[in-house]
């Protein structure tokens, strides 16, 4: 299978794994509502945002404008530098590290984009798939809809530490979705492995017919 065809396999797994695990959430459970899977360690959460990864978001409806165009430019300027990298012979993992990043900035970007029209909203109810009065928004002013959460560690900082001593601590307090880790874990890649992905090409020995012409 080509690099290509590898990297198109890696958007749409992660795209459709993605949403299945979305629109089930979405047509299962209210907000605020959770599962234990994993005792206390491992929980589905669901939660709503207006903004960016792990609930980080930009305020005012104005903001939510703001966030959802940048993300289709974002997508757009990956989606170029990929079919760049693809035809530069680049290295398979950076062109797959760029995948991930590209998926998960996508499935994001549906949500936004159509959640808001194709479902009811989830306030002490479990949403409607394509209701009749419509959706709870408008296009792009959907939420993303968030559901992985990680407390693995709970406890309380000391007294002397500086600002938040003697606060809660929670390590992993924020609760994501798949696009995230994706957009993480390829970030991460990059991050880990620069070195091995953007090594120069080794200049290549000339063909025999060039030396002879030299």
């Amino acid at each position: 299978m080509s690099i290509r065809k590898q990297s198109l396999f890696l958007i749409l797994l992660i795209l459709v794994a993605d949403q299945m695990l979305k629109i089930w959430v979405k047509t299962h459970m209210m907000l605020g509502q959770e599962y234990h899977i994993l005792g206390n360690w491992f929980i589905m959460h669901f939660l709503e945002n207006n903004g960016m990864a792990f609930g980080l978001e930009i305020s005012g409806e104005f903001g939510k404008i703001i966030l959802s165009i940048f993300r289709i430019i974002a997508v757009a300027a990956i989606g170029w530098y990929l079919v760049h990298l693809t035809r530069q012979n680049a290295s398979n993992g950076l062109i797959l590290s760029i995948s991930m990043v590209m998926a998960g900035a996508i499935g994001n970007i549906i949500d936004s984009a159509f959640y808001g029209i194709i479902f009811s909203d989830s306030y002490f109810r479990v949403a409607e798939f394509l209701p009749e009065g419509g959706g709870y928004s408008s296009f792009l002013h959907g939420q993303v809809v968030d559901m992985l959460y990680f407390p693995i560690i709970k406890g309380h900082l000391p007294g002397w530490f500086p600002i938040w001593g003697s606060q809660e601590f929670i390590f992993f307090r924020p609760v994501f979705n798949l696009s995230d880790s994706s957009i993480t874990i390829g970030v991460a890649l990059i991050l880990i492995f620069q070195k091995r992905f953007f090594k120069h090409q080794e200049t290549q020995e000339p063909l025999p017919a060039d030396i002879e012409q030299k």
